[in-house]
Parts: C-alpha cells; structure tokens; sequence
C-alpha cells in the first residue's frame, strides 16, 4: 500500500506490497511552520498504523535533521517526532531518513528543481558559497528501500544519502555547463557544511564518481530532448 502521490511515493507503483505500507505523504517543505500541517501528517500516520498494524510500516523522513541551521526547525522537530510516534506504536517499522532526493516532478521548490528553474527563465541565483547538499537519485532511493524490506532488516532508522555531499557553487556550475546556460548569480559568503554518516547504509552505488553522479543526475532529469 502507497500513502502518497509525490515523487518518493510514485517510485513504488510498481513494487507494491500487500504486507507494506509505504508512508510517503505529508509535510515535505523544510521551511513549513503551520502547526495544521504538521498535525495533519501526524493523524495521517496514527490511523494508517492503526489500520494496517500487520504491515511493515516503511516511513520517509529526512536527513536534515542533521543540518545545523534546521535542527530546531519546525520541521525537524516535528519530523523527529513523527519517528517517536511510529517507534513506539507499530511492531515492525522502517525509517528512512533521505537526503536531496532527485527525479522527476516533485516539489517545485526542491533544491534541484529550484535551480534548475532559477537558471533556465533567467532569475537571480542568491548562491550560498560554504553550504553544501547531498543529492541522491530517487531511484536509488526506491532500490535501498527495496533492499532493506527484502531482506528483513526491520526496526531501525537508516539514512539514505550519497556517499558525499555537494557545494551548491558546484551544482550551479554543473547546471551551467550541461545546459550550455550561464546562471544570474549573486555569490555570498555564507552556509554551512554537513555531513550525514552512512557507514551503516548497505548499498553500493552504480556510480561512484562524485562528478559523474552529479552530471548524470542533471542529464537524467532536467536535460529536454
């Protein structure tokens, strides 16, 4: 069962489960603050859980809880809270806790997706200089969480990164280049690194070139035939 239309949700469609729950609804803007919405995804956890307390419960969350400046966030906290909730109130969960997922659709304001937008209709880029993202394909995304369901490595909180993190200076000059497109840029001497540990994530990437990766997830995704 898929509860979910977005981008993570819609990688499922055709790896549907009767003993799964895949829970990709919900709060996903990381500068949200409306408690409604919060509360909103929260209900929407406690009946599906409820309902389906025979399915693996597999939940998306975020890694940015490990960036600095979104710690104490709304988002975050409420994020942290949500993983409390299904810990403690279903017997067999998967959280998944996801960097800068990247494909098809989504949210306009995802961080590629805005760039993209930004350089392609000509607007002003304000590029943070020091802070970095971590980018993953969201079919890798579908492939780990596959691996981890399969294999009944249940009950614990794994985070679904790639094995290194962007500066956003580097993904704008990667935009630039494969489009053929310079940016509008306004550089600042601001951001923040940091960095999401994935010792623990079995996985092994198809690409394992920094730049490579980077360069084909823009082709993949935003270069128009």
């Amino acid at each position: 069962m898929i509860i979910g239309k977005g981008l993570i949700a819609s990688q499922f469609l055709d790896s549907d489960r009767d003993d799964v729950v895949f829970f990709a609804s919900g709060v996903s803007n990381s500068s949200e603050t409306r408690e409604e919405e919060f509360l909103r995804e929260q209900n929407l956890v406690e009946e599906t859980m409820a309902k389906y307390s025979n399915k693996l419960f597999v939940y998306f969350s975020t890694c940015s809880i490990y960036d600095s400046s979104k710690y104490n966030s709304p988002y975050v906290l409420h994020k942290l809270h949500i993983e409390e909730v299904i810990k403690q109130n279903t017997a067999n969960y998967l959280i998944l806790r996801i960097s800068n997922a990247v494909g098809i659709g989504g949210n306009p304001n995802l961080l590629m997706n805005y760039l993209y937008r930004q350089i392609i209709t000509n607007q002003q880029l304000n590029v943070h200089q020091h802070a970095t993202r971590n980018l993953i394909d969201v079919e890798d995304v579908k492939d780990i969480a596959l691996q981890y369901i399969q294999s009944n490595r249940w009950n614990r909180i794994v985070n679904v990164a790639y094995a290194e993190n962007y500066f956003i200076p580097e993904i704008v000059e990667a935009f630039e280049e494969i489009l053929q497109k310079p940016a509008m840029k306004l550089m600042e001497n601001k951001g923040e690194h940091y960095s999401i540990d994935i010792h623990e994530l079995q996985y092994q990437f198809s690409i394992q070139d920094k730049e490579v990766y980077l360069n084909n997830l823009i082709k993949k995704y935003y270069v128009r035939d």
